[in-house]
């Protein structure tokens, strides 16, 4: 299985600087890598990294994305003087020009190729570039936002070229429009863009009326254009989230891309001068994790954007050890997203409706004017507004933003112990569980769980159970697997352990037909998620959610939908101590929607997941164990539709649920809508 990070960084890329006065560009720093770099060394992520050599780009590379005109333009600047260089600038936006910015410019995008090989050819299995300039901006013949060339514009047609890749999604969370890499491909199906940005109904730069939530694309490329407009300043963890849930990975998983490139903005993290936004440092981190179950994990990061060199150090991090294979860190006071956030989600969705099976239940805006509320203020009332917001964001750009800084991501010194019969193949790398069957813990099994011990053999395999789930305590383990001869006894069995002597926030996920004891259920303790073919005509709790499919856990598009738009929202407002995963005997989940599951699920809790099979289940311990190792999920493929009737069942819970739990949600309240 392939292994390994790519880090590309090369000094010579900060060797340009601005040498005039020009406001609009001063936040463009060499610094900006430096800090960057710096930081990887200092937390030790630099030196477990595969150092990848940087290139320059040649000619045919460039002209893959970029006019010859342009291209020979470019090319005369090294001898251009300093007034030449401000003269040539001015034909273009936001940017500007130096004698060794077109030689930085060409080892920008030969570090993007570089990537790409490395992660294609699987010398590694993902990887970030630092680079400088950036290149989401620049357009086919116009440098544009301090970007001269199109670096991850170029890696997707270079792959696809090179390496035969026939889908590429490029996720942009930059906080500004990549609307270079929109106009790049807006009519090319094989290439998913996704962008989220500020764009506060067309007031922020680049001011683009393509930029809103209603441009999808061209012709054969209809569909294939998302943009998430951000109407206000301040989006939190939540507001992000909640976008990837409900908007970019159901289409994502829908499209099935092999290969996801990130254009790497980190503008969209507190304290930027530039993108005002809330959302912390850690966020990267799962957002990275939530990718990575993508296209066999190839996932290839490039730098864009970011001004706070504390935030963008930070993020960088938080990325770069995601992508090692690092556990995320603990979530926190996750909420309801903002009413602006899920104006901008109800509309993206609707927008999107016609081309994806996965969005096709999904309820229009009542009003669906491009880049307005539907909560409209008078107009007077609204001018008002935008004036105190200005004055607010003029105030706050000269305030220092403090946030507080990511705890340390402990990796445990063993990855993942399995407690399964002599003679059952797994991988070299998991640990084969020894417990210490001490004659406290022997009774207190005899005492809770007589009727389920059949033999010595029962007995040891609760205690197996309960020694995994107390080295994750000790974070001696990061996860564990175990093969049980009845599958509830033993998922009771956990839970009583883990409440009394674990964790009070234990996330129970229950994969397939059959009883969750209500022992469980009933104690307030436990969220209890539980997918399968049963309808129950009980209303459930809060914190005991039952997912009725059609055809069960047996339909992947059904069973993403069901995990990406329930199961996962859920999960991270709960924020478990402890994930214990389940799969029941014939549930009809196949090996690769199963490691998918399991791959979303390590995002929670810092990767502390219990998974409980039953005596008969051999066939997917090999692949239950690799996932758990770290190792890419399989890809599902391009999935079909999901059930409509599944989907219908999905919105009433959904509806439901949300008057408890925020991220579920996906409209603004108090609006009248239509189908």
């Amino acid at each position: 299985m392939t292994s390994g990070t790519a880090l590309i960084f090369d000094e010579e890329m900060t060797r340009y600087k601005l040498l005039w006065v020009d406001p609009a560009c001063e936040l463009e720093v060499p610094e900006r890598l430096t800090v960057s770099y710096a930081a990887l060394q200092d937390e030790g992520l630099a030196q477990r990294c595969v150092s990848v050599p940087v290139r320059q780009a040649t000619d045919s590379e460039i002209l893959l994305v970029h006019s010859e005109e342009y291209l020979e333009a470019v090319k005369k600047t090294p001898s251009m003087n300093l007034e030449e260089l401000q003269t040539f600038t001015q034909q273009y936006g936001d940017v500007y020009f130096h004698p060794n910015i077109y030689h930085c410019a060409k080892l920008a995008i030969g570090a993007t190729l570089q990537l790409v090989d490395s992660v294609m050819t699987g010398k590694v299995r993902n990887g970030m570039a630092l680079v400088r300039p950036p290149g989401h901006h620049s357009q086919r013949s116009a440098a544009n936002g301090f970007c001269v060339f199109n670096n991850v514009a170029i890696a997707a047609q270079y792959a696809k070229k090179h390496h035969h890749v026939k889908r590429v999604l490029i996720v942009d969370w930059d906080v500004h429009h990549g609307q270079g890499v929109q106009f790049a491909f807006e009519d090319d199906p094989s290439v998913l863009y996704f962008s989220w940005h500020r764009y506060e109904h067309q007031g922020f730069w680049p001011n683009l009326r393509e930029s809103d939530y209603d441009n999808v694309g061209k012709e054969k490329g209809a569909g294939f254009n998302i943009n998430v407009p951000w109407n206000k300043v301040g989006m939190e963890n939540s507001d992000y989230l909640s976008v990837f849930f409900h908007v970019l990975l159901p289409i994502a998983y829908e499209f099935s891309p092999d290969l996801v490139l990130v254009c790497a903005g980190f503008d969209s993290g507190i304290g930027d001068p530039e993108g005002h936004m809330c959302a912390t440092p850690d966020i990267f981190a799962h957002l990275t994790h939530l990718l990575m179950s993508l296209a066999g994990g190839k996932l290839c990061a490039v730098l864009e954007g970011g001004y706070n060199l504390t935030s963008l150090a930070e993020s960088v991090c938080q990325t770069v050890q995601t992508l090692l294979g690092d556990p995320a860190p603990q979530t926190s006071e996750l909420n309801s997203p903002c009413e602006s956030a899920l104006e901008s989600i109800q509309c993206v969705r609707s927008a999107h409706k016609a081309y994806w099976a996965c969005l096709q239940h999904t309820v229009a805006p009542a009003v669906s004017e491009p880049s307005t509320k539907r909560c409209k203020l008078a107009e007077q009332e609204e001018a008002e507004q935008g004036q105190e917001e200005a004055e607010q964001g003029q105030k706050g750009a000269g305030e220092e933003v403090v946030w507080i800084k990511t705890p340390a991501r402990l990796a445990a010194p063993v990855h993942t112990e399995v407690a399964l019969p002599a003679g059952l193949e797994i991988p070299d790398r998991c640990v084969r569980s020894s417990p210490a069957q001490t004659p406290e813990l022997l009774q207190r099994i005899r005492e809770n769980f007589s009727d389920a011990l059949e033999d010595e053999e029962s007995l040891v395999t609760f205690c197996n159970v309960i020694a995994i789930l107390e080295k994750m305590k000790k974070q001696e383990i990061r996860n564990g697997l175990a093969l049980v001869p009845d599958v509830t006894v033993a998922m009771l069995c956990a839970v009583q352990h883990a409440q009394m002597l674990l964790t009070n926030r234990l996330l129970v996920v229950f994969l397939g037909d059959g009883d969750v004891p209500t022992r469980i259920t009933n104690d307030g303790k436990s969220l209890v998620v539980k997918i399968s073919s049963q309808d129950s005509e009980e209303e459930k709790s809060s914190h005991h959610v039952s997912v009725c499919l059609k055809k069960g856990c047996g339909d992947d598009a059904g069973l993403m939908q069901a995990v990406l738009g329930i199961l996962l929202p859920l999960a991270y407002e709960y924020d478990p101590g402890l994930v214990l995963l389940v799969r029941m005997p014939g549930c009809g989940v196949g090996k690769a929607a199963w490691s998918q599951v399991i791959s979303l699920l390590q995002g929670l809790s810092q990767g502390h997941t219990l998974i409980l099979l039953q005596e008969g289940e051999k066939e997917v311990v090999g692949a239950t164990a690799a996932t758990l190792l770290g190792d890419p999920a399989s890809s599902l493929g391009p999935l079909g539709a999901p059930l409509l009737s599944d989907m219908e069942t999905m919105e009433r819970l959904r509806e439901r649920l949300q008057t408890h739990w925020g991220l579920v949600q996906i409209a603004a309240s108090g609006e009248k809508a239509e189908k």
